[in-house]
């Protein structure tokens, strides 16, 4: 009875698709996540070779048949694994099809993931240059080369990749070696985890990406100013430690009204209380800044001395703010078209190796859809929702610390300071 019912089951697959996956697959748990997912919809897998790397540094190797109930159930079976690091064991050419009209695109075409993605096109892998998620693959006429693309940006006649066929894309891997708080990729947000060891750690990375040359970003919302942590963020740039700042007309606002007059949002950061006429404070600070010209201008014109955004504009690093529907003023450097906002931030993120997410869950969640998986994420927010859905968006690479933003500033602030005197 046993043998019948199972010998039933595979009558029931009756389509199969021949497959393979290379990499750290046992340690980063890439085969686990394919064979869950070939179970969760419903498919069958057998697998005919298996290789395990026998140094650390060795890739593993296994084939597979994958098995559906139907043509359609298998194609959308291997749809999904795919994009978690299957390719099919006979390579085909990726299928290509023109735009048919600017910001228009082809039908099926192909999504991208925030992975590392190559297609086959004429007759080689091509790597898609700066992958995003939720982007399309646009290729030259000659196959030179292969880059992501919004929608918004697409032409009409330029060759866009859909389906499936000829997409390879590379998973993130558990690092080989240690590598401080990165050893914790894709974990879970707890508020059970030592933040203060984790700080301790998150700071030793900061610093060594930056001895090694590597383009450190900050994203910050108004909380850092709220809770009185905007001097320690602000001497974090001092120091040398950031090299781009993105975040929205809130932080600034209230960035420049702690430092002309003391209070954020009419609250007195030093005594905790509500200041006497402290609600017009904000209104008060977009007023000094647009009699001065701009932020820029404010600081040649020695009207702000002091906070995050002035040390962006004396120590020369870039910044970009983007607006809301809820801004008041906005402050002259804001930019109001969210579309442009977004190019700026891609421009502004092009080459970079570690991203700090400072008390922000939109501009944060914003920035994580525009990074490839291989930049390391740091997102501390005393909510953890905030670093589930970064997480839920697929920024598996971050690394989640629920705690205060105003009590892990003036920490992380310390510790870089301690290792860059050591």
């Amino acid at each position: 009875m046993v043998e019948f019912h199972r010998k039933k089951q595979e009558d029931s697959f009756l389509h199969t698709r021949d497959v393979e996956v290379e990499g750290h697959l046992i340690d980063s748990m890439i085969l686990s996540r394919i064979w869950d997912r070939i179970m969760e919809l419903g498919g069958d897998f057998e697998v005919s070779e298996f290789r395990v790397g026998k140094r650390k540094t060795d890739y593993s190797y296994a084939r597979m048949l994958v098995k559906g109930k139907s043509e359609s159930h298998l194609e959308r079976i291997l749809q999904e694994i795919y994009r978690l690091g299957a390719i099919p064991h006979e390579v085909q050419e990726a299928v290509c099809e023109p735009a048919p009209a600017d910001m228009v695109l082809p039908e099926n075409f192909y999504s991208t993931t925030n992975n590392p993605t190559f297609i086959y096109f004429k007759g080689r892998w091509v790597e898609v240059e700066n992958p995003m998620m939720d982007k399309v693959v646009v290729v030259e006429p000659d196959g030179s080369k292969a880059y992501c693309k919004p929608l918004r940006e697409v032409r009409k006649g330029e060759l866009v990749v859909v389906g499936e066929t000829g997409v390879k894309v590379k998973p993130p891997e558990r690092p080989r070696e240690s590598i401080g708080v990165f050893k914790f990729m894709g974990s879970d947000a707890s508020s059970e985890k030592p933040s203060g060891s984790l700080m301790k750690q998150i700071a030793k990375d900061l610093y060594d990406t930056k001895k090694a040359g590597g383009k450190i970003v900050a994203v910050a919302g108004p909380a850092v100013v709220h809770t009185g942590a905007a001097e320690a963020l602000a001497s974090i740039i001092r120091e040398g430690f950031i090299d781009v700042f993105l975040s929205g007309n809130a932080l600034a606002v209230h960035d420049v009204e702690a430092a002309l007059l003391g209070t954020s949002l009419g609250v007195s950061l030093e005594e905790g209380v509500p200041s006497v006429r402290g609600h017009r404070n904000h209104m008060a600070a977009i007023n000094e800044i647009y009699k001065a010209g701009s932020l820029k201008e404010a600081v040649r014109k020695g009207v702000l001395r002091k906070g995050i955004m002035y040390e962006c504009i004396v120590k020369g690093v870039p910044f970009v703010l983007a607006g809301s529907i809820r801004d008041d003023g906005p402050l002259p450097e804001v930019v109001t078209d969210m579309v442009e906002a977004q190019r700026l931030y891609r421009e502004a993120l092009a080459g970079t190796s570690m991203v700090l997410m400072f008390a922000s869950t939109l501009h944060s969640i914003a920035v994580g859809n525009m990074l490839p998986s291989t930049v390391k994420i740091v997102c501390v927010d005393i909510n953890p929702a905030t670093v589930t859905k970064l997480l839920d968006r697929g920024s598996m690479q971050a690394i989640g610390v629920v705690s205060d933003i105003g009590t892990f500033l003036p920490l992380l602030d310390q510790e870089l300071k301690r290792l860059k005197g050591a």
